[in-house]
């Protein structure tokens, strides 16, 4: 398992070390259940804005009950795994919790990012209040045109079929 990989109890005693060192924290969450480019320009652009960037993994009990079975494709670990890989990503954490807002409080970052397919409005209302509580800076990163997750699934079971 890769050093980048941190059990979501201890994350937040590894970011306070962070925080201590000077470090400008950048958080960002998801599924990341199909990696692909979109995603991987996502991160990159998430990690421009600060020092260090904190990946939260939905874990899957998580994305099942955002997604619907059968997802997730690839299971936690693998997609703990994948991340980890990524230059740009410095840190994962995988969080049972189908919110963020547990992550937020336990990272406490000083710009946390979104995809385009969210606005400050459309944030949950918890994560808000704990990025509001904690002083967070709330970034949205535009789509890249033609990369989805449910749309390559979508292609791969049509050229399955």
């Amino acid at each position: 398992m890769s050093q980048k990989i941190v059990e979501f109890e201890k994350v937040s005693a590894r970011c306070a070390e962070l925080h201590a060192s000077g470090k400008k924290v950048v958080a960002t969450n998801g599924c990341f259940d199909v990696l692909h480019l979109g995603h991987v320009r996502y991160l990159q652009r998430a990690r421009a804005l600060g020092d260090f960037l904190v990946t939260g993994l939905n874990g899957d009990d998580s994305v099942r009950a955002l997604k619907g079975a059968p997802r997730p494709i690839t299971p936690e670990a693998d997609r703990a795994e994948i991340l980890a890989s990524l230059q740009c990503v410095d840190l994962v954490t995988i969080f049972p919790h189908v919110r963020a807002t547990q992550f937020i409080a336990a990272v406490r970052p000083a710009v946390y990012v979104k995809g385009g397919d969210y606005s400050a409005e459309t944030l949950d209302t918890e994560e808000r209040a704990m990025l509001k509580e904690i002083g967070a800076e709330i970034r949205l990163i535009p789509f890249e045109n033609g990369y989805s997750t449910s749309r390559l699934i979508e292609r791969i079971r049509k050229t399955t079929s």
